[in-house]
This record gives C-alpha cells, structure tokens and sequence, in this order.
C-alpha cells in the first residue's frame, strides 16, 4: 500500500496522537477517542458535538473550537463511533445548558447517536439532535435511509456553533441548525475510486476515462456514470441538480469541496465554473469557501454545496471561528 501509516489497526489512534500534538488548543482523549476544545465546558453555553467515520478529515475533529464543534467522536475508518463516545464527549463539554448532536444521516451514525442521547439524559445532560440530510444525489444508499449527510455539515457545525457561542439556549441552537440543514442541498462527483487502509485497494471499480455522477463520501455508488467531462460541464450538471431541489429565491453560501485527492488548483478552477452556472441562472452567492473539508481519504473529486442565507444565518456563518482548519474573525 502506499500509504503513510504504519499498520491500519492503528491508524486512527496515530492521527489522534499527531492532532495532539499539532493542536494543543485541543484535549485529545486518544484512548476513548474524543476530541474536545481544551476551555470546555464553556460556562452558560451550549455544547455541540458530532462525530462520525475518520477518513473525512479535517471533519470532525478540525471543526472543533471557539465557534464551532465543542467536541468530535472519531469512529474506525468509514465507520460509526460507538454511544460511549458520545456519552463522554456530552458530559465533557455540558456547562448545565444542554448538548446538540449534530448527525450525519447514516445509518449507524443515527442509532448510536440516538442511543449516546438516551444514555446522557439518564446522566442528567439535556440533548437536542439535528440530523443532516443533504444530498440530493439519491434518495436511499447503501448506508442511508433518505438522503445522505455531506457537506452542509460544514454549514450547521459552523452557524450553530456560532449561536451557542452568543449564548443562545438549546432549543434555539437546534432550531438554527435545522434551519441550515433544511437551506442546504449538495452533489458529489468521483474522478477516481477510494481506498481504505483496511483494504489497501480501491473499494469500487472506475475505469479510465469515466466519472461517477452523486457519489456519497464513502465512495458509495451515485446515479449513473459518464465519459469524462470537462470542469464547466461538470459544474452545469452538479449546480443545476442542486438548484432543481433548492430554488433559491435569497443569496447562498457555496462550498466547493475536495474529496481528499483533488488539488486546489484543480478546485479553485472549478470554483470558477460553478460562479459562472450560478450568475447565469441568476443566484446570487454571498460566501464561498473552497478546499477539503469534507473529504473521502484519496478520493479523487469534489463536491458542491449550497445553502441559502437570510441576514442572521450569513451574520452567524461570519461570526468568528477558531479552529484547526476553519479560522476566521478572531
């Protein structure tokens, strides 16, 4: 495998180790696998927590700090982490306000977090839930019932984090986040095949010269292949499924996300492409973001995301925001 790890047994426990010491705004619980912000809980605020397969970083555990995530729960590569997790990360950042949990609509990801919840309120720590569903891709996957969770995560983790750090009570921050998820839609596009470190070779066949149109961030199957298309005629195919289901009648928030593998270069022109769709149809944009953040290990790709914003959601997304891959305004 050409990959830099030392075995895939302990892969997520090395990346944990390396967090640790890259981020020492961050308490990293390596062996119970829980990333908190180091000054939780944080006195008369909410706490917001997510988590979900690592292989996608920098989410979860990079959106964790002032403005954001409370605290992240990494499972196994791809896979759910388990109730325990959840359970430790809600006590841990509970200052008396109450936790949100922030799901990516997985099925996994849906039952433990749902079992974490019933077990921290038994513990006395009131949980709200929000489950994210935006991708427009396919109805049902492998893994989902209903649509999957991409990168409108990004979105909900940054603007409700935002209202918990004002102070916003608990059924307010998960109303905003709802509000996100519901303002959100996404479409992914696979250039090449992913591979785990468990398997050591790519987890679906693509052959050379063909694309795979609404892949999910596991490297599952989207709605049908195609000859390769050129960056513009990717973009008028990703903007307009997204738009056919959003209609936005306001500004939107665009996130152009990699899937691990895709340089900036390559993301930064399609940006470009997806500005271009997006004045023809008339839509205005009022942020964009561009990276990996939302990623699928070695996946070649990337992803569009939009949602659309009112004055509180686009002040709450400037709002600022400290943590190891999203940092703005402070």
């Amino acid at each position: 495998m050409r990959m830099l790890i030392n075995v895939a047994e302990t892969v997520v426990a090395d990346a944990l180790r390396g967090m640790a010491a890259a981020h020492p705004q961050l308490a990293v619980d390596v062996e119970n696998r829980v990333v908190v912000r180091r000054d939780a809980p944080v006195a008369d605020r909410v706490g917001l927590v997510s988590g979900g397969g690592s292989g996608h970083e920098p989410l979860h555990g990079g959106f964790v700090g002032p403005g954001m995530l409370s605290a992240a729960c990494p499972g196994e590569v791809f896979t759910s982490p388990v109730p325990d997790q959840m359970v430790r990360a809600a006590a841990a950042v509970d200052s008396g306000q109450g936790v949100l949990f922030v799901v990516k609509n997985y099925t996994g990801d849906v039952l433990n977090f749902d079992m974490a919840a019933e077990l921290a309120e038994d513990e006395g720590v009131q949980v709200a839930k929000v489950v994210v569903n935006d991708d427009v891709a396919v109805a049902d996957s492998l893994f989902t019932a209903g649509r999957r969770g991409t990168g409108a995560t990004l979105f909900v983790e940054k603007i409700a984090g935002a209202a918990a750090e004002e102070g916003a009570p608990l059924d307010r921050v998960a109303a905003v986040a709802r509000r996100v998820n519901e303002s959100s839609r996404s479409f992914g596009v696979a250039l090449g095949a992913v591979t785990t470190p468990a398997k050591g070779s790519p987890t679906f066949d693509l052959p050379p010269g063909e694309l795979e149109l609404g892949i999910g961030i596991h490297g599952e199957p989207g709605r049908e292949r195609r000859p390769m298309m050129t960056s513009g005629e990717i973009a008028d195919f990703v903007v307009d499924t997204v738009l056919e289901d959003l209609r936005p009648t306001r500004p939107v928030l665009v996130l152009v996300n990699g899937m691990g593998a895709t340089p900036l270069l390559e993301l930064y022109g399609f940006n470009a492409e997806v500005q271009r769709v997006l004045s023809e149809r008339g839509v205005a944009v009022a942020r964009t973001l561009v990276g990996n953040y939302v990623t699928s290990l070695d996946m070649a790709g990337c992803s569009v995301t939009l949602c659309q914003v009112d004055e509180e959601l686009l002040r709450l997304w400037d709002a600022p925001v400290e943590t190891a891959a999203l940092r703005w305004g402070r």
